[in-house]
């Protein structure tokens, strides 16, 4: 077989080229028979047996063909990133039934399937009750299924003491696992890593387990499923050589032509079997025409783009990341800046950005805050590991339950200390604590106004410097997470403002970044926004 790092892409290829899969000891033709042994209650094929199409087929065989000198199966994780409709949970399904009721289980092993929460993975477990009752001759007398309402999913094979259970990240008791087969579902999604760490931990107990990872595309990069589908990516290109993971990854690039049937069809393997439908994806597109939100969702489900957190982004994240180059923020020290400050509720996350401008181009240097009590609790709610950002010291994590104000003082007296602070720019709200202090001592603070004068004309600055490379934040991870989550609302005159309300999770830094900006923008030569060209005409808003 050729394998998937011998592609220039992570595309797939091997899945269609005819190549041979190793399968010395017959345990990847083994578990093909075995799958279409299986029936399924919506299968078109005679006696209602299961639809194993030759690109699943070829997956099958590239999981349990190849293996080491001691007979062991190499692959140990299998991550199917693949459009909606392509039938990957009724494939996940029957893996897990193989590993539950077939010649892969292992006696007393558990399988689980996990997801987001219980009611994703009911899917799942929805499918594999379907396949076992619709072969009521061998499979019903063999198995018992447990599924009454609000109590734990199964599907036991008392013969052999295996059980197949569905866990979800919003139960409790998910520790002391030791699985020998997971279906991580759908884990784009999943907020927070407490699940995945107990199921990659319980998997590593014993030998010959496997974790299947079956999932849409995304958003964002702050995520276990982008950490996951990355170095799967990695290895898909060749960069990691590790064979104990199987890539099967059907994305498109970010600039797909969305209204490309050739582009659907590339990307979503059950086309060539009439499944999903091509005329589902037709209408998609004239919905798509029209709306910003339907164009995403076509994207990221029928295309499988992985897309920034925002359904209507500020920039585009990949023309941001030109500016993640280190900086020496040593070189700058004296030399002027303007600060921008987004304090927050006291039990959320607050900003401090200053901003160095030289010419037409913006430096900025972001610092974070938030309380050090439950800072686990809040990142699995925010969907970001706030504490390994604490531990980088791209965030201060304050004692207790709520932001520690006098730190956020002391850091912004720490900038006036390096650097030729001109001005500290407030949005009033949550701020009273930490502004009156500083303008009790001397500091230049002002207040900067929300809305259409203030925001639009700095945020136009703010894109031109971001577009024209000429905005430099040095790859700043929680900055990079908030400017992804932006969305920007457009009034009838093309004036633009943050949309806090659309804005998907934190924008903080976003925030206060513009305002840094536009105090840097009006300190040089001593301009004011009022004295833009469409000044007038904002003024009216």
């Amino acid at each position: 077989m050729k394998t998937p790092s011998a592609s220039s892409n992570t595309y797939p290829q091997w899945i269609f080229d005819d190549s041979p899969i190793p399968d010395p000891l017959g345990y990847g033709e083994r578990a093909v028979r075995y799958l279409r042994s299986l029936k399924h209650p919506k299968s078109s094929l005679p006696n209602k047996r299961f639809q194993l199409d030759s690109w699943q087929e070829r997956i099958v065989r590239a999981i349990y063909g190849p293996r080491d000198g001691t007979g062991s199966r190499i692959v140990s994780v299998v991550v199917i990133l693949v459009p909606r409709g392509n039938r990957k949970t009724s494939l996940s399904a029957a893996l897990a039934l193989l590993h539950t009721i077939g010649p892969e289980r292992v006696s007393g092993g558990e399988v689980i399937f996990a997801a987001s929460d219980r009611s994703q993975a009911g899917i799942a477990f929805k499918e594999a009750r379907g396949i076992v009752q619709a072969d009521p001759k061998y499979l019903v007398p063999k198995t018992k299924v447990y599924d009454a309402f609000n109590s734990a999913k199964k599907i036991t094979y008392p013969g052999d003491g295996t059980e197949l259970e569905v866990i979800s990240a919003d139960a409790p008791s998910k520790e002391g696992r030791t699985p020998s087969f997971v279906l991580a579902d759908e884990l784009h999604i999943w907020r927070g890593a407490d699940l995945w760490k107990v199921l990659t931990n319980g998997l590593d107990k014993i030998d010959n387990s496997l974790l299947v990872v079956a999932t849409t595309a995304g958003r964002g990069q702050d995520s276990i499923a982008h950490e996951v589908i990355e170095r799967a990516r990695k290895i898909a290109r060749g960069e990691i050589v590790d064979p104990t993971w199987l890539p099967v990854l059907f994305e498109s690039p970010a600039d797909v032509d969305y209204a490309s049937e050739e582009a659907w069809r590339r990307v979503n393997p059950g086309s060539a079997h009439g499944y999903p439908s091509i005329k589902g994806f037709e209408r998609h597109i004239a919905r798509a025409k029209d709306s910003p939100t339907e164009r995403d969702s076509l994207l990221q489900y029928k295309l499988n783009v992985w897309l920034d957190h925002s359904t209507s982004p500020f920039v585009d994240m990949a023309t941001y990341d030109r500016g993640a180059a280190p900086i020496d923020y040593e070189a700058l020290r004296g030399a002027p800046c303007w600060v921008g400050v987004d304090m927050s509720k006291t039990t959320d996350l607050s900003s401090v950005v200053a901003c160095f401008r030289d010419g037409e181009t913006y430096t900025v240097l972001p610092h974070f805050f938030c309380p050090e009590d439950d800072i686990r609790k809040r990142g699995d709610l925010d969907g970001v590991n706030y504490a390994s950002w604490a531990k980088d010291r791209f965030i201060s994590a304050t004692p207790g339950n709520v932001i520690d104000n006098t730190a956020v003082a002391d850091y912004i007296r720490s900038l006036a200390e390096r650097f030729q602070v001109q001005e500290i720019g407030f949005d009033v709200a949550y701020a009273q604590a930490v502004m009156a202090p500083l303008q009790d001592e001397g500091y230049p603070v002002v207040t900067i106004r929300q809305g259409w004068v203030t925001q639009s004309p700095a945020l136009n600055a703010l894109e031109a410097a971001i577009i024209g490379g000429n905005f430099r934040h040095g790859g700043h991870p929680v900055l990079r997470w908030n400017f992804a989550n932006v969305a920007i609302h457009k009034d009838a005159n093309d004036n633009r403002i943050i949309h806090k309300s659309k804005s998907t999770d934190r924008i903080d830094g976003a925030a206060a970044t513009w305002m840094a900006v536009s105090r840097a923008a009006a300190g040089e030569g001593h301009r004011s926004l009022y004295d833009l060209p469409n000044a007038v005409e904002l003024l009216s808003w």
